[in-house]
């Protein structure tokens, strides 16, 4: 049982509320490379002192990589606020 097991590996991709669009398509791209692999994807936005009054700009941004991302990978997590961090989790869709 334990050798058929298999390991979930979950990579994580950092965001800022103010992210470019040069980083964001860098970051998108490595993100469709991780679900193809078949790794489950946890992306976030950190907030790092007043920036955190920019939350619907993280929300935004979270649901826009996870619109770009729907024909690779499913969401787990709607975005959410935990501390400092707004969290996104997703999941490839299974290879037919």
């Amino acid at each position: 049982m334990k050798a058929k097991a298999t390991k979930v590996v979950v990579k994580e991709i950092r965001f800022g509320p103010q992210t470019d669009d040069h980083d964001y398509e860098f970051k998108l791209k490595h993100a469709i490379g991780f679900l193809q692999d078949g790794a489950k994807l946890k992306a976030y936005v950190f907030f790092k002192g007043r920036s955190i009054l920019f939350k619907e700009q993280g929300e935004v941004l979270l649901l826009r990589f996870a619109n770009d991302l729907e024909e690779y990978a499913k969401v787990d997590q709607l975005p959410q606020l935990e501390g400092k961090r707004m969290i996104i989790q997703l999941s490839p869709k299974k290879k037919k």
